[in-house]
């Protein structure tokens, strides 16, 4: 589908992405995922293709801009792989560049984050607690001032990349109960009182590490404050809304990649003395597969084009992220009926997705709290 809002800069984006993808990812993805983990290499081959600095100053090693299109690029063009758990390795920090710009000291930005950016070191969000994902204001994590200290204790789970990152950006309770109560703290995985364990057995994204972060008397520098005290909900929910357009076009890429695939096999299996392209039943998965893609892909490019007019559409990401979900649930379901037995194999890219498409609708926010902060956005 013709993006109208393509120009020479995007295209080549794109094409600068894809062309990576297909040499550097693809071919091995599925070994990646076996083995439980990508190259360390990969970070640093990644960072240099600048996904990781849009918004962020050049002096931080930053792009010195940001292009929301381009960002979508990224999320598509990487899901194609069929392998989410390589994307999934490697973003772990796109969630936690831009709190440490915005909020973080002069001194750390200093220090970390042209590394980050980079690749040569990585950083992840800590938010999900055991007894709490999308529900923030349940957050039991707390953190006490003590001296010049604010001391930590509590336990993160579910936090992608937590187990290579060497950077957290960490909410804790430093008031009271509810969303104003909530700080933002940078936490290197050297301090003391910081572990963290693999969370393994995962049903996709097996190449990507997952852990759960404990916190026991972990004393961290008050000049590791992010941002003014009690004040960390609001800067976690406005950094949410780039992780959700960005799943969106990972999804539109999984989709596309679903569809790729069905009609590649359908056009090579004979059945009946006919390839199963013909057979109308499967031509009439396709087109179904394709016209959901194609409204997925338009409404990412409105979004998008809202975002670059200096909009924040949070109804509409919002929309976006549960109505994709639930398109990319149909195509990977519809690409696994047209493979057949073969689909059911390890190995292939439709099987991998078919693995993930449940990440993409818990991750990130899930479908039902989507759903009510879309609500909620419209003024009911």
């Amino acid at each position: 589908m013709k993006n109208p809002f393509d120009n020479e800069e995007r295209s080549a984006f794109r094409n600068l992405l894809r062309n990576f993808v297909a040499a550097e990812i693809t071919p091995f993805a599925d070994q990646w995922d076996e083995a439980g983990e990508i190259p360390p290499e990969l970070h640093q081959k990644v960072g240099a293709l600048g996904v990781w600095g849009f918004g962020i100053d050049e002096k931080y090693g930053g792009l010195g801009f940001d292009e929301v299109f381009m960002r979508a690029a990224y999320g598509e063009e990487f899901a194609r792989a069929g392998a989410g758990g390589v994307t999934a390795a490697l973003a772990g920090r796109t969630i936690s560049i831009e709190p440490i710009q915005r909020l973080a000291s002069e001194a750390i930005r200093d220090r970390v984050l042209a590394d980050i950016v980079s690749g040569k070191k990585a950083s992840s969000l800590g938010v999900t607690e055991p007894g709490g994902g999308s529900d923030v204001a349940a957050m039991k994590t707390t953190a006490r001032r003590d001296g010049d200290c604010f001391v930590l204790n509590g336990e993160k789970t579910f936090i992608t990349g937590g187990m290579n990152s060497d950077y957290f950006v960490i909410g804790a309770r430093t008031g009271g109960e509810g969303l104003r109560g909530i700080s933002l703290f940078f936490v290197e995985s050297d301090m003391p009182g910081f572990s963290r364990t693999e969370i393994k057995r995962k049903m996709g994204w097996w190449c990507s590490d997952t852990a759960s972060l404990y916190f026991d008397d972990c004393r961290v520098p008050e000049g590791n404050l992010m941002g003014a005290i009690d004040t960390g909900f609001l800067a976690i929910m406005q950094n949410f809304n780039m992780e959700r357009l960005v799943a969106i076009a990972a999804m539109l890429g999984m989709m596309k990649t679903c569809l790729e695939d069905s009609i590649a096999w359908a056009n090579t299996r004979q059945t009946f003395g006919q390839p199963l392209i013909r057979h109308q039943v499967i031509r009439h998965k396709i087109a179904e597969m394709s016209a959901r893609i194609d409204v997925v892909e338009a409404y990412l490019n409105q979004i998008c084009w809202s975002c670059q007019q200096g909009e924040v559409p949070v109804a509409e990401i919002s929309k976006g992220k549960f109505f994709s979900s639930k398109a990319l649930e149909y195509v990977a379901s519809e690409a696994m009926q047209i493979f057949g037995g073969a689909g059911y194999l390890r190995g292939n890219r439709v099987e991998r997705i078919y693995r993930e498409v449940k990440v993409m609708a818990i991750g990130g926010g899930s479908e039902e709290i989507m759903r009510d902060l879309a609500v909620r956005q419209m003024g009911l």
